[in-house]
């Protein structure tokens, strides 16, 4: 894969002089997000990861080309182009040979990370197990990217429209850890509660790159799930936004939605449906999980871990 991608400048120097790379994902900007604040927070988001001591790569592809990082100018033709596709594992040869313009999900985003060799990346929330999936098959392919590509992903747990209980289930079957930070209780992305808990609690970002270091020393090809409250004064109230979510599936369903149009659709309709809170809440938790994944990635690459 390596002959298709390109660095850009700060990520080159970044490489060279053996900084901490922090892996962002672009889906988000084009398909998460209304323009401008999409742009917006994905400056702010890049600028959260060189506060806390990294380098940021968003990554995306582009005229045949694997992205890894982005000029200001990339940034600006990603949140504003209205025919970005969004690309996941299946998509890479057809994108690159017809030298498409796309976005990447967080399993795409994992892959490209892990040919760059950038171990660390930071996303709002990861994609699961779909309400109603005994029916749909509706699992998104994170999933198992998460099972056999060898990317830490820092989140505030799976998309809350998701069914968090068979997502935990399929992620304990393909034997990927899921750590929570300062909590038993896994999160729900716009909320700190979903009533799920987990057996590995961690409190520092030097816990969380032990566990790593361990991970790859014991050769296992999985990677690892971050789980990261969104901070409190920023956090929903679980029954407002529950409701708000099974408001927004009606809808989808009425309205025929399905496969990857889903997701885009629900967070939009959802923001609608709160009134702009939960657009609030997606940008604060995105700039915590970025603070995070660079605490970690610069503890890794100084060494400085000790025992968990």
């Amino acid at each position: 894969m390596n002959r298709f991608i390109q660095y850009s400048p700060e990520a080159a120097e970044g490489l060279r002089k053996g900084k901490p790379l922090v892996a962002l994902e672009s889906t988000i900007i084009s398909h998460g997000m209304p323009y401008p604040q999409n742009l917006e927070t994905a400056r702010e988001v890049e600028q959260t990861v060189r506060d806390n001591g990294a380098v940021p790569a968003t990554i995306a592809i582009r005229k045949g080309k694997i992205l890894i990082g982005m000029t200001d100018d990339d940034l600006k033709f990603f949140s504003q182009a209205g025919d970005i596709a969004k690309a996941s594992r299946r998509d890479f040869a057809p994108l690159l040979a017809r030298e498409k313009d796309a976005a990447v999900t967080v399993a795409a985003t994992m892959i490209c990370a892990h040919y760059a060799g950038i171990e660390v990346f930071a996303t709002g929330g990861v994609g699961g197990v779909h309400r109603g999936a005994e029916a749909t098959w509706d699992v998104s392919a994170d999933l198992d990217e998460l099972a056999h590509t060898a990317v830490m992903v820092v989140c505030a747990g799976v998309k809350s429209i998701l069914d968090i209980p068979k997502t935990l289930e399929y992620l304990e079957t393909r034997g990927v850890p899921v750590l929570t930070v300062g909590t038993d209780e896994f999160p729900s992305f716009y909320s700190r509660e979903s009533g799920c808990f987990t057996e590995y609690r961690v409190d520092s970002p030097e816990e969380i790159a032990c566990i790593w270091r361990r991970q790859r020393q014991l050769g296992f090809p999985a990677g690892i799930l971050v789980a990261n409250p969104i901070p409190r004064e920023h956090a929903m109230n679980s029954r407002e936004i529950e409701k708000a979510i099974k408001d927004a599936l009606v809808k989808a369903k009425k309205e025929g939605i399905t496969g990857k149009a889903v997701t885009p659709f629900l967070l939009g309709e959802i923001v609608r449906l709160t009134g702009g809170e939960s657009l609030s809440a997606n940008i604060a938790l995105v700039k915590n999980n970025a603070a995070l994944a660079a605490g970690i990635a610069s503890t890794l690459i100084k060494g400085a871990v000790k025992p968990a």
